[in-house]
């Protein structure tokens, strides 16, 4: 191995030291190169140091990229203590919040995100010989997007430039393809790692079993233990059920990407002489990391990941079950220093089926950022550029939509001056957009500092309120907090700047201002419960002047800037609100923003039906007219309202999904809402409408030759009419506004339209609606009895009728119910001839005796028909 002499004597043996010489001889003649190599191998450290004598150098800086910034930090750390020196002399280190480079740097340790920008403001990377894309598994939106810019710059600008990338569970052969690199893998490792399954109740919660494996742990091994949960809530349950065991000689620590730097640093540090340390981590610890005295890894085997949900511009957590590639990360944390153990919250067989790898963030992530950022490198087409993965289709179709809406991108997907003053802030385009809106309005400073609360977790705490946790930001005297403000400042300058504004001035006349002079506020702080008012009590308090009187942005407009279609107001119930997404979120009741009547929101979690908000801003309804006016649409809707079975129309005022204010209208006579009522009134039934029985014995004639006689007669049933409601009824119903208002004259007029008067004609002939009788009596017919068309009448009244009635030119008889003197059946019969030659001789016994004022003759086919009893004394 081939090292500067004054590194040589430093450096103690690693397992990839057994690789670097074929890595240094691979570079020397190719650009690019794949290492793969397991944890613990000494990878991070080894391979830059490897390099710093390379001839192809010359004398330029070698850029370490980390996924996280603890990681990066810790990494720069290692190899300045390895060297003797602090970081920022050989070794120096480069993301947001921190910075520490010099003159001597020839080693940067530089977070994705950095990088990034570094080479969008630098494309040919001068006095850069090479980037060495660190834990390239894990597959950031950073890392693919870095990666993809690198490759174009090399093809382009910088053909000398050398392309790394590394981990220790890489696609390698994928990634190789992409870079049309050599793969070089490294096999050893530093300590054997012992694998231990310990299987998991489905049903119990992953604190209770992590708290038994760790203290489990405690008793079966020696050594501090790593643990790996999938978020900051089960960290701090977990964290608190091994405080209440009241654990002797036993230090737990936490590890998450929001801690202060000082509670990370405690977290990855050695360990007092004869104490133990529980670290409980999240996927942060994954990679890149060394945590001294670690020889036991207890993996849940879960992860949270971000998944953007490109219909509302949202993103969530989802915990899921880790990949291959992360669980065998995370085991090989625990052979860093020495032979360690692995307990594993699942059963071995569980392993097989895990994923191979995470899915890539490109693929699940907000893309708004990249289109940006991409229209700056001058790539409007993601196609252009090399990616392992390239952008989805949709998500990328969102984005550039969005960026579009906040005035970044032209039609044409070209930078505008409001998008290039937003891509110069290291912010994602809402943000960076809220800043630059902010800045227009004399507002730089509150909206940038906003900007850093939103952008990094754990400032300020964790009140949903923003204005609570911005106050507490700028009270704050840690470090980081400090360290954020004065970043925030910077980005207030840069913003100022941009918008032509004098930037040693914190604010400006108000009313020369495009937004500033169409918005007003109440007050900012000391808010209380009782200043949000129910959205249907009145306001009060607030007199004229103060109505009109201009003041500085609130809270909650400078939020709106940024999420515009986050803009909420409340359900009545309180705590409920609805966005102008159309997402449904809530607020704890005991939360005073729960009472405001309108939120600008920022932050929501959970799934749609179980949604939360998690940060947000109380505004009011004139801020909205003024941030949302462009957004706002105005709606003159006429509904068919079922429960009144009437037309309704109402005018609305309408912001995405909330509505904002409406009132009643009356219903204009037009055939559209002719066409509204009768599909209204169908869906309630057509057995609704006020048919006469007249009307409904037409609608059985028809049906009954339809059966008869086949498709030419028109299809009059409930079901059929509903469906052409819209044909037969509604020209008819022009003006009417509910079904109360429909007259029988109006069905009367649809009916002789649908059944026309040549129809007509052959429906009295064929199927009529009254019979008369030989006695010169009509009788309606019963066209809807169930064995077809019915005469019930008296016996007397058919007297001499030798043939049987038919109708339908013969084809169907009429059913005869035939009735006694009173009305009561006494024979149904389809063969009138038949009855009167047969079962006619005893029914006329019987009736004789019951009935004999009234005749029965022996033979009634040739007897006179009569409607009248004889006179007393025949």
């Amino acid at each position: 191995m081939r090292l500067a002499p004054s590194l040589t004597q430093l450096l103690s043996p690693l397992p990839i030291d057994e690789a670097l010489p074929a890595i240094r001889a691979a570079l020397e003649t190719a650009l690019n190169l794949v290492i793969v190599a397991p944890p613990g191998a000494g990878k991070t450290t080894r391979a830059p140091f490897a390099l710093l004598d390379a001839d192809w150098r010359k004398g330029r800086k070698l850029i370490l990229l980390e996924p996280r910034r603890l990681a990066a930090r810790a990494a720069a750390s290692r190899m300045a203590a390895t060297l003797g020196e602090s970081v920022g002399e050989t070794v120096g280190l480069r993301m947001r919040l921190e910075s520490k480079v010099s003159g001597k740097t020839r080693v940067e340790v530089v977070t994705e995100g950095v990088f990034a920008r570094m080479i969008l403001d630098d494309p040919s990377l001068e006095g850069v010989a090479a980037v060495l894309f660190d834990e390239y598994h894990e597959r950031s939106l950073d890392a693919d997007f870095g990666l993809a810019l690198a490759l174009d710059a090399q093809g382009a600008l910088r053909d000398d430039l050398r392309l790394i990338a590394m981990s220790a569970t890489l696609d390698g052969a994928r990634v190789a393809a992409l870079m049309d690199a050599k793969t070089i893998t490294s096999e050893g490792r530093a300590y054997d790692v012992e694998t231990r399954y310990l299987g998991r109740d489905a049903n119990a919660r992953i604190e209770e079993a992590m708290t038994r494996a760790i203290l489990r742990a405690l008793r079966e091994e020696k050594g501090s233990i790593l643990a790996f949960l999938p978020g900051q809530g089960e960290i701090m349950r977990v964290a608190s059920r091994l405080h209440e065991a009241r654990l002797e000689g036993v230090d737990v620590a936490p590890l998450y990407g929001a801690l202060e730097r000082g509670e990370q640093d405690r977290a990855i540090s050695p360990s007092p002489p004869g104490r133990r340390k529980i670290v409980l981590a999240t996927s942060i610890a994954e990679t890149s990391l060394t945590i001294e005295g670690v020889r036991i890894v207890i993996d849940s085997g879960l992860a949270r990941v971000q998944r953007f949900e490109p219909g509302l511009g949202l993103s969530r957590l989802e915990t899921q079950r880790a990949a291959r590639a992360s669980v065998d990360q995370r085991r090989g944390r625990a052979g860093r220093t020495e032979p360690g153990v692995c307990y594993r919250l699942w059963d071995e067989p569980q392993t097989a089926s895990l994923p191979a790898f995470a899915a890539p963030e490109i693929l699940a992530a907000d893309l708004s950022g990249l289109a940006l950022d991409l229209a700056h490198w001058g790539a409007r087409d993601p196609a252009s550029l090399k990616w392992l993965d390239p952008p989805p289709a949709p998500a990328w179709k969102e984005a550039v939509a969005l960026d579009r809406d906040l005035g970044a991108l032209d039609e044409d997907g070209r930078l505008t001056d409001t998008g290039a003053a937003m891509r110069a802030l290291p912010l994602a385009p809402r943000l960076a957009h809220m800043v630059v809106e902010a800045a227009r309005c004399g507002e730089a400073a509150r909206g940038a500092q906003f900007a850093m609360l939103l952008s990094e977790r754990g400032l300020g705490g964790s009140d949903a309120d923003l204005t609570h946790r911005l106050e507490r930001l700028q009270g704050d005297r840690a470090k980081r907090a400090r360290d954020a403000l004065r970043l925030a400042a910077q980005w207030a300058k840069q913003a100022q700047a941009a918008a032509g504004m004098d930037i040693t001035s914190s604010t400006s006349s108000f009313e020369t201002k495009p937004m500033a002079s169409r918005l007003r506020m109440r007050s900012r702080t000391g808010r209380r419960e009782e200043e949000f008012p129910h959205p249907e009590e009145p306001r009060s308090g607030v007199s004229k002047d103060e109505e009109t009187r201009p003041s500085p942005l609130s809270d909650g407009a400078l939020i709106a800037l940024a999420y515009p279609d986050r803009l909420a107001k409340s359900r009545g119930a309180r705590g409920e609100f609805l966005m102008a997404n159309g997402r449904a979120a809530t607020l704890p009741l005991e939360d005073p923003l729960a009472r405001a009547p309108f939120l600008a929101v920022a932050e929501v979690a959970g799934v749609a039906a179980q949604a939360r908000i998690l940060a947000a801003c109380a505004l009011d309804a004139e801020e909205i007219e003024a941030i949302a006016a462009k957004r706002i649409e105005t709606r003159d809707e006429t509904i068919f309202d079922p429960a009144n079975a009437a037309l309704r129309r109402r005018a609305f005022r309408r912001l995405g999904a909330i509505r904002l204010s409406e009132r009643n209208l009356s219903i204009e006579p037009s055939e559209e809402n002719a066409r509204l009522l009768a599909r209204g009134v169908a869906s309630l039934g057509a057995s609704r409408l006020p048919w006469t029985k007249a009307q409904i014995q037409l609608r059985d004639r028809v049906a009954f030759l339809r059966r008869a006689e086949g498709d030419e007669w028109p299809d009059v049933s409930d079901a059929a009419l509903a469906e052409s409601v819209e044909d037969w009824l509604a020209p008819f119903i022009v003006g009417r506004a509910s079904l109360a208002e429909i007259a029988p004259d109006d069905l009367d007029a649809a009916l002789a339209q649908l059944i026309p008067y040549d129809m007509r004609r052959r429906l009295d002939e064929e199927a009529p609606a009254f019979f008369e009788t030989p006695a010169g009596a009509r009788h309606a017919l019963d066209y809807a009895a169930e064995n077809g068309p019915l005469l019930s009448v008296r016996v007397q009244e058919l007297y001499g009728l030798s043939r049987h009635p038919t109708l339908a030119r013969g084809r169907a008889p009429l059913t005869l119910e035939l009735l006694s003197p009173a009305h009561r059946p006494i024979q149904t019969t389809r063969d009138l001839p038949s009855f009167w030659a047969g079962s006619w001789s005893e029914v006329k016994k019987e009736m004789k005796g019951r009935y004999p004022r009234h005749p029965w003759p022996d033979d009634p086919a040739a007897a006179q028909p009569t409607t009248r009893a004889k006179p007393r004394g025949q």
